[in-house]
């Protein structure tokens, strides 16, 4: 259900001058720090067929949740009874402007992809929306409830129907004027906000995010195979990497930039003004050996608030593992495997011993 805030909205819809008001909210946005916000209804039936076809090839992977949620993704009104409008929100994370392909290009280093670098953006980014949402609550009283990823909500569609961009053939909203390297959450509200009108797309012929993806998770232009994507092999999944799509991940131990890395919009991305969002314990330009001598008490002291937190010890070490396996053979990647060769956890074991072998050896004893 919708919360509500000082009092019942539906009094309040005809004293409510839409435009002057979305004109308001804009303001209230930028002060919070969101890049842009848009206004989308609720109608999202267009899009119903996709997901279904998506859903039916299997494409969600393990993300059971998914296919459990159905269309509801796709039916605001639905998830939340009464929504009339959905007001999406944009926040930059960028946090550098060159580090990310000097990362890559090292075997040694380990690559985190770039959002997660800091502070968990679903806590910055709900916070922020739900002071967006209050404050407009206390100009006009409206129920609303606020999402970031935290729920059945398609948000590149409804993002690339308010205007805040078109979906890019990497599935991930584009805006010619800050590119993709952004955070979306949204506002579901009663109030009868004046809708925003898309925008035109600018991809025209260019393939450079399907060409670059390291595994070919990008099947077909606007639609991506997670079960192929090193976003959902070092996140989602919670079982073995399968061994034919081990080597593709290179020294990608969370996430994967690579399909934004090569979009020539993100020329135009905008650092980011959030500390939060600012490198910690030098997870930009960390080696693979170091974190892969975390303890369990290390990582979870030292990825507290972060979204990698939320993988745990064991699959930070399978992931590393792999990493170890493509790194150029030297003394310390084999020492550093060796000392995981004996983990309790038989996943571990497994990753360990398969990056063994890519450098010819076998597990010590």
């Amino acid at each position: 259900m919708l919360m509500m805030a000082n009092g019942l909205a539906g009094e309040a819809d005809a004293l409510v001058d839409g435009a002057a008001l979305l004109a308001r909210i804009r303001q209230w946005a930028a002060e919070l720090g969101f890049g842009a916000i848009g206004v989308a209804g609720v109608d999202l039936g267009g899009a119903e067929p996709g997901l279904a076809a998506w859903l039916e090839a299997g494409f969600h992977g393990e993300m059971d949740y998914m296919l459990r949620h159905g269309m509801k993704r796709a039916r605001p009104a639905e998830l939340v009874p009464g929504t009339l409008r959905v007001i999406s929100a944009r926040l930059d994370y960028w946090p550098d402007a060159a580090g990310a392909e000097a990362n890559l290009a090292d075997g040694a280093r380990a690559y985190v992809s770039r959002y997660a670098l800091g502070r968990d953006y679903h806590k910055v980014l709900r916070n922020r929306l739900q002071k967006l949402a209050e404050r407009i609550a206390a100009e006009t009283p409206h129920a609303f409830r606020v999402f970031t990823d935290s729920a059945p909500v398609l948000e590149v569609e409804l993002a690339s129907r308010n205007g805040l961009g078109w979906r890019g053939k990497h599935t991930l909203l584009l805006d010619r004027g800050a590119g993709s390297y952004f955070f979306l959450g949204e506002i579901f509200t009663d109030l009868p906000l004046p809708l925003d009108a898309p925008v035109d797309a600018h991809c025209g012929r260019c393939t450079a995010c399907i060409d670059a993806c390291p595994t070919g998770a990008i099947v077909a232009p606007y639609s991506v195979d997670a079960r192929r994507c090193i976003s959902y092999l070092t996140i989602e999944l919670k079982d073995a990497i399968p061994e034919a799509l081990r080597p593709m991940l290179g020294n990608r131990i969370y996430g994967c930039d690579d399909c934004q890395l090569v979009c020539p919009w993100n020329r135009f991305a905008r650092l980011t003004k959030e500390p939060d969002f600012a490198p910690r314990h030098g997870l930009d330009s960390a080696g693979l050996a170091a974190l892969f001598a975390w303890s369990e008490v290390d990582f979870a002291e030292r990825t507290a608030g972060s979204a990698i937190h939320r993988i745990g010890h064991e699959r930070w070490l399978r992931n590393i593992a792999v990493a170890l396996g493509n790194a150029p053979t030297t003394a310390e990647v084999l020492a550093a495997l060796q000392s995981r060769a004996d983990h309790p956890s038989a996943l571990v074991r497994e990753h360990v011993v398969w990056a063994l072998a890519r450098h010819g050896r076998q597990p010590a004893g």
